[in-house]
């Protein structure tokens, strides 16, 4: 399966859109923080990676998870992109001259208290990063057919805040990628018809 740039953002919506959502259980049931996250799409010769990062232990929000970089939207951020790219330049070091946007995943709502936009961007090689050691334990690639595909989605739940939740997982090698990055991830493949 080989997805090219024109598909892909074809499939994306071509602006962030409030009131088009998608929702992991319990997220109704409490007040939402915006944020959003670049979802960063490297275009190797290979075949295309999707680059990720797995937060340090230590961070009070989703410590020790595997995530899309970005975060909540601050005073100052004129736009969705604007705290994506921040977000992104802060946590890895990835200046946006590499960055080419193709468009918005709908408003993805976690159980866990935010509301978050996911700008799907291209990023051209070569190029340096320079993880902020406080936040970014680890910076990797995972190829975008594997993320993509169907057969590598697994369901899982667990007790959380005295109810039980249903999330998705894509183990990849050692790398366990779930919850609402796994969740941003099927809601790109259900886009592209995938999933259908």
């Amino acid at each position: 399966m080989s997805i090219d740039l024109d598909r892909l953002r074809a499939s994306l919506l071509p602006q962030a859109v409030s009131g088009h959502f998608v929702s992991e259980d319990g997220a109704d049931e409490q007040e939402l923080t915006a944020a959003a996250v670049l979802f960063p799409i490297v275009l190797r010769e290979g075949g295309h990676t999707v680059l990720l990062t797995q937060r340090t232990a230590h961070l009070r929000d989703h410590p020790g998870q595997i995530s899309f970089p970005g975060g909540r939207v601050e005073a100052h951020d004129a736009t969705p992109v604007a705290t994506a790219l921040r977000e992104t330049a802060e946590e890895i070091g990835l200046a946006p001259d590499h960055v080419d946007i193709l468009g918005f995943l709908p408003e993805y709502r976690t159980g866990t208290g935010f509301r978050v936009i996911p700008v799907v961007a291209s990023v051209r090689p070569p190029f340096a990063l320079t993880p902020d050691p406080f936040e970014v334990a680890e910076v990797f690639e995972v190829p975008l057919t594997f993320l993509l595909d169907p057969a590598n989605h697994q369901r899982h739940s667990l007790h959380y805040r005295g109810a039980l939740r249903q999330y998705y997982a894509m183990p990849y090698g050692d790398y366990f990628i779930w919850g609402a990055t796994a969740g941003m991830i099927r809601s790109l493949a259900d886009r592209l018809g995938i999933l259908a």
